[in-house]
């Protein structure tokens, strides 16, 4: 009936707006463009959340010590519960480096404590499971070098044509089994013209194509590779055209985040 029909706009146009409303908190916990900018020559952030809210954030600060840190992480979920994750994985990692922390495997691990410690009284018999993959890079003001960690997601370098994969710790930063290992994390000597890429798996888990299938990482990494000749913008241009080509009519998976900066 037309009166149910009225009922059922105004609920969705209530959770629509409350969910756009969610958003532009999310965005003023995400780094802002003024701080890539200060920080980076060139760069580019392709974020494209799977619902208006996101699971996938990117984050960055100005250490004390003088790096630039810069995160890339995927929250457990998507959506609203995404999202929310998303605040508190981004507000455990300010904790962690107010806290004094600089070295980026000592970020995550602090970071993963505090997010142990507060999922524990999530109501579930063994305390939230939930947390992030993420990666985080710092700077030292001259980039000449990278200092990193990597959980689950990996860190792609290309230098003169040549892809160097940073393989990823088998550990989310969160609670699992494996949670009482220390990250460990390493340091890469950078070159000018490097180019250092971080992402989070929805890309690449994109179903679609001729055939319906996921777009794997394979394909992800050579194709960076091919487009790496050109500038930040125009990658950046060619990657959000290739994903939704990829994708066509298909539902869009999952959170995408990819970064790139060039040194």
């Amino acid at each position: 009936t037309l009166h149910q029909k009225q009922i059922i706009e105004e609920a969705h146009k209530e959770i629509t707006d409350s969910i756009n409303y969610a958003e532009r908190i999310q965005r003023s916990f995400l780094a802002s463009k003024d701080l890539l900018n200060e920080n980076l020559d060139e760069y580019f952030v392709l974020f494209k959340p799977k619902d208006v809210v996101s699971g996938d954030f990117y984050w960055a600060d100005k250490l004390s010590n003088g790096n630039f840190a810069i995160v890339n992480a995927d929250s457990t979920g998507h959506g609203v519960p995404g999202a929310i994750m998303s605040i508190l994985n981004i507000s455990s990692i300010e904790g962690a480096i107010k806290e004094g922390e600089l070295k980026p495997q000592e970020i995550f691990n602090k970071t993963r404590k505090s997010i142990i410690e507060r999922l524990k009284n999530d109501g579930s018999e063994e305390g939230g499971h939930d947390g992030m993959d993420a990666s985080i890079l710092c700077f030292n003001a001259a980039k000449t070098k990278m200092t990193y960690t990597a959980a689950q997601n990996p860190i792609w370098v290309i230098r003169e044509s040549n892809l160097i994969e940073i393989a990823p710790e088998k550990m989310a930063v969160g609670k699992h089994d494996k949670d009482q290992i220390p990250f460990v994390g390493g340091e890469f000597d950078l070159q000018k013209g490097d180019q250092v890429y971080t992402l989070t798996d929805g890309f690449q888990d994109q179903f679609g194509g001729p055939k319906g299938k996921k777009f794997m990482v394979k394909k992800m990494r050579e194709y960076v590779l091919s487009i790496s000749h050109f500038s930040m913008e125009e990658q950046h241009q060619k990657l959000s055209e290739v994903f939704a080509n990829w994708r066509g009519d298909a539902e869009q998976v999952d959170d995408v985040c990819v970064i790139g900066v060039k040194i």
